[in-house]
């Protein structure tokens, strides 16, 4: 015949049971801790990976190694990444374990596309992101880098301009330097030789098809003056430009667009 447990023994026996498990789990707890602070899994190394051109793996375990916290169990990943992204040219860092007591990075270097020179003159450079980076400017060995300056927070558009102007003034034989955006947000353009080009406000695509009109109809107008180079045009004015060419100021209409002879009609036959 069974017989119920009283509701006290009932009690006891639950509250015992739980003793028991809390008990259990810190221990548990205790032995994992005193696991993880075993020498065996203080970091003995780090193992740098990636395409590296500008930094020597030495340069960056020196940099970011003092940085690091912690050994196999308890250091922090993503502290861990930021120590090594600190190190210049480093644009982004991959961290992982590796058993027992190392560290997997896998490195990736910055490519410069322009210098960068903010609104209180402090020059920096531009990755091919449009990203703005802090780095030695005398380990850039590419001198023919475009110097680009505007607002903080206007390097990738500007990079982007820069990208969409630069095939439309190749005609002219002269390179982009130089793109600047004033505060008012004016575009201005330097080009190889000294020229320089007041492109104006607007969007890029406005910017683009003003300059590509440009281009197209300044060899007409040079062509009346042979032997002079250009030093300055101004594209802000509608529908016409402003040049100055060596000796000469003038503002020009630009030529319309030669529109093709219509085919000559077909003489009708006499019956």
């Amino acid at each position: 015949m069974n017989m119920a447990l009283p509701n006290d023994v009932r009690l006891t026996n639950a509250v015992a049971n739980t003793v028991f498990v809390l008990a259990g789990l810190v221990l548990a707890a205790a032995l994992v801790a005193w696991v993880a602070r075993l020498p065996m899994f203080a970091l003995r190394g780090i193992v740098v990976d990636g395409e590296l051109s500008r930094s020597s793996v030495a340069t960056i375990r020196a940099n970011a190694a003092p940085q690091l916290q912690g050994n196999f169990f308890t250091i922090n990943l993503a502290a861990a990444r930021a120590a090594f992204e600190t190190v210049p040219w480093v644009r982004q860092a991959i961290v992982r374990r590796v058993w027992p007591n190392r560290l997997a990075v896998t490195l990736t270097e910055h490519e410069a596309a322009a210098f960068w020179e903010n609104e209180e003159g402090d020059e920096r450079l531009v990755n091919v992101q449009g990203d703005v980076f802090e780095a030695n400017l005398g380990d850039v060995e590419d001198e023919g880098l475009p110097r680009l300056s505007g607002p903080d927070g206007s390097a990738a558009q500007m990079l982007s301009l820069y990208r969409r102007l630069q095939p439309l003034l190749a005609p002219l034989q002269a390179d982009v330097t130089a793109l600047r955006q004033s505060r008012r947000g004016s575009i201005r353009a330097e080009l190889e030789g000294g020229a320089t080009l007041e492109i104006g406000r607007g969007t890029e695509d406005a910017l683009a098809e003003r300059t590509e009109r440009f281009v197209r109809t300044l060899p007409q107008v040079l062509a009346q003056y042979p032997g002079r180079a250009l030093q300055h045009a101004d594209l802000r004015h509608n529908d016409a430009y402003a040049l100055r060419i060596e000796g000469v100021s003038t503002l020009v209409a630009p030529p319309p667009p030669v529109r093709p002879k219509p085919a000559p009609r077909p003489a009708a036959r006499q019956r």
